[in-house]
């Protein structure tokens, strides 16, 4: 026999004069969430009161109704009507929409399902209804008002509309979670960004960053070099597309349109470059985004004289010096750090600098004959090098010019080229040759000089003051004065050039080294006739310093297909040993774009495997190359992982060299086994097919 089914009674709902109602004590809600009593105050205002009232009637002793009801469930509503009725907005006595229970459940049972059972409104829902209030004509800021939330919430969910309807289904079905589709919506192009998650689909790698990535990564970030150097707002101003991500910091948006901004790169750079030769002189200026490192290898560099401060500059110069020192002072003896000290400190260091910074001012002959270049810096701003001569450019040698060199000898001086003459006082008189000294035969000289300097070598030897000046002399003829005078130490100091290699003018060591190369350029007397007298005035310490500089732009330890130098790589091996030297602590690092993308797919596993395991191998072995790269440069972050050839080999101890014939000294002897055994890039053994045809296409 079927069973009869119960029929549900639904509470009866009614309108309750507000005066007749109270708060129950049992509601569970305890803590302030979500918008305020005052906002809700306003919604209620605006658009009425959408949901009633849970109520129950409050029964005397003998179970009565009293006519008061209590709130079990809607104590957030009724103190927005309290509000409401205290501003006198609202009657006392109005109805109030009430649902009356009559069941055997508790208040706090009530109170409780009514929060637990409420579900928040889908994003995707909001992101709908927002688009349909658009579509009437309310604005952004009118919707955030209306609901009292953020114009920013508005504008992130209204821009849902750029994703991919397909994508959106895919979301409404908990198949993408909110962070994904938030990532698809730094873009517009519905077709790329089915494609990208296609390919994520597909993979482990599902992150929201690393679908941002995808989707950028043929579009400039706004704050690329490029892009501030031009500007965002010229840029849109000739058409191009800037993406924005209003759920993340993206420090301006992506540029969509590369080849526009690399030509307004190009036209601006014409134009700065023309402005710098109209206004400054110079007879040529080169422009490009950057130079190559080395990129003024063969060119005289000259400098320019600080202009000299004026008095009231040099007044104002000793009084906030002596008032940073002075408040410098006080700060360190004193218990207590001040902010307000330090921003005073800053304040005037600040000034100080500002002060020093005054422009160098040319010979205006030699910016004639010379040219700069201009690039763009790390920071977007205009980078200047001034002061450069082409060899095509120096002036002609003049024969006849004469004049006395710093020691009274009679030379000829041509542009820093001087040149001896040991002119017969009776032929340039034109005596007859019969009443003349007669010049001292070819031989004999060649005699007397050979005595001469074997005479000076062992003095020299015996003056080793002397000795490292004259080295530091040559050496400073050769990197400071390329057209300068011969020295009289046959010392070859030759400088490697990398013009082939990306990036390197970008890297700290480049510019330190061209930081400190700019500094002694300055320091240096612009005669190299006064360069003798220069260095046998300079303190110890800086002949010490200018003498590594020097000797440092000699060290090569470049490995090159063609030429594996192995005893050479073998010393740099020693002198980085040395001094304690290592690549790691250097600031080196495994990128993609030095190191990963430029190997196979082999190689990086084997990258990964050596610094992060086995495990982390495996993580990303299904990728294509392009992506594999990328994420072996996010795991090895730190790592302190090196490839081969920037390792150092541990040290060894090894036999002495001499020549009594234990060991050939030269280059291709049996002495090789005395230096450490070289790295496994300077062996010959054959390349595989992968990496042959990876070196191809890097080259």
């Amino acid at each position: 026999m079927a069973q009869a089914i119960q029929k549900i009674t639904l509470s009866v709902a009614r309108d309750i004069p507000f005066n007749k109602l109270v708060l129950g004590q049992q509601n569970v809600r305890k803590i302030k969430a979500g918008i305020s009593i005052e906002e809700l105050a306003e919604d209620i205002a605006h658009r009425g009161l959408l949901a009633s009232l849970n109520v129950r009637a409050e029964l005397d002793g003998e179970g009565n109704e009293t006519g008061i009801y209590r709130i079990p469930a809607g104590g957030r509503r009724y103190r927005a009507l309290e509000l409401l009725v205290s501003q006198k907005r609202l009657g006392k006595t109005a109805g109030v929409p009430c649902i009356v229970s009559r069941g055997d459940t508790l208040d706090v049972e009530d109170s409780l399902a009514e929060n637990v059972h409420r579900v928040q409104l889908h994003p995707l829902d909001q992101y709908r209804a927002f688009q349909s209030l658009r579509e009437q004509g309310l604005g952004e800021e009118e919707i955030a008002a209306r609901f009292f939330i953020s114009v920013a919430t508005v504008k992130q969910r209204l821009r849902l509309a750029s994703v991919s309807p397909r994508l959106l289904d895919l979301y409404a079905t908990d198949e993408m979670t909110l962070e994904q589709i938030m990532a698809f919506s730094i873009s517009n192009d519905h077709l790329r960004q089915e494609q990208v998650w296609d390919t994520v689909s597909r993979s482990h790698a599902r992150e929201a960053y690393y679908i941002r990535r995808l989707l950028t990564e043929t579009a400039i970030r706004a704050s690329d070099r490029r892009a501030v150097y031009v500007g965002v707002e010229a840029y849109d101003a000739a058409g191009g597309i800037v993406m924005h991500d209003l759920f993340e910091q993206d420090r301006g948006g992506w540029l969509q349109d590369p080849a526009l901004l690399e030509q307004l790169v190009i036209e601006k750079l014409a134009i700065d470059a023309e402005t710098l030769k109209a206004t400054e002189g110079w007879k040529w200026v080169e422009a490009a985004v950057d130079f190559p490192y080395g990129h003024t290898s063969g060119l005289r560099r000259f400098y320019g004289e600080q202009v000299d401060m004026t008095e009231d500059e040099l007044a104002r110069y000793d009084i906030l010096k002596g008032e940073y020192l002075k408040l410098d002072a006080d700060h360190a003896s004193a218990g207590e750090y001040s902010k307000e000290t330090e921003k005073r400190l800053e304040e005037l260091r600040n000034e100080l600098d500002r002060i020093d910074d005054r422009p160098n001012v040319f010979d205006p002959e030699e910016v004639a004959r010379g040219g700069a270049f201009i690039s763009i810096g790390a920071g977007g701003e205009l980078k200047i090098e001034r002061g450069f001569v082409r060899p095509d450019d120096e002036p002609t040698v003049n024969v006849d010019a004469r004049t006395d060199d710093v020691d009274g000898d009679t030379e000829v001086a041509t542009n820093g080229v001087v040149a001896t003459c040991e002119v017969s006082l009776a032929a340039a008189q034109g005596e007859e040759e019969d009443d003349a000294a007669r010049p001292l035969p070819d031989r004999l000289v060649l005699d007397l000089t050979a005595a001469r300097t074997i005479a000076l070598r062992n003095a020299l030897a015996n003056d080793p003051v002397t000795a490292y000046i004259a080295v530091l002399h040559a050496f400073v003829l050769k990197t400071f004065y390329r057209y300068g005078s011969d020295s009289c130490l046959e010392l070859a100091l030759q400088s490697a050039r990398f013009s082939q290699t990306e990036g390197l003018a970008d890297t700290v060591w480049a510019k330190e080294t061209d930081q400190r190369h700019e500094a002694w350029g300055q320091d240096l007397p612009k005669n190299p006739n006064a360069l003798w007298n220069f260095l046998t005035a300079l303190d110890e310490v800086s002949r010490q310093v200018l003498f590594a500089h020097c000797a440092s732009l000699s060290l090569n330890s470049v490995i090159e297909p063609w030429n594996k130098r192995t005893r050479a790589i073998a010393h740099a091996d020693r002198v980085a040993r040395s001094m304690g030297f290592d690549m790691v602590e250097a600031g080196w690092t495994p990128t993609a774009a030095n190191y990963f993308g430029r190997v196979t797919k082999a190689h990086i596993l084997q990258a990964v495997r050596e610094a992060k395991g086995e495990q982390s191998a495996q993580l990303i072995d299904h990728l294509k190359k392009s992506d594999m790269a990328r994420e072996a440069e996010r795991l090895l972050v730190a790592s302190g992982w090196l490839p081969e050839p920037l390792r150092i080999p541990a040290d060894e101890i090894e036999p002495c060299a001499t020549n009594d014939g234990a060991g050939d000294l030269g280059d291709d002897g049996a002495g090789d086994a005395a230096a450490a055994d070289p790295p496994a890039v300077l062996t010959d053994e054959p390349r595989t097919d992968e990496l042959q045809e990876d070196l191809d296409a890097a080259e």
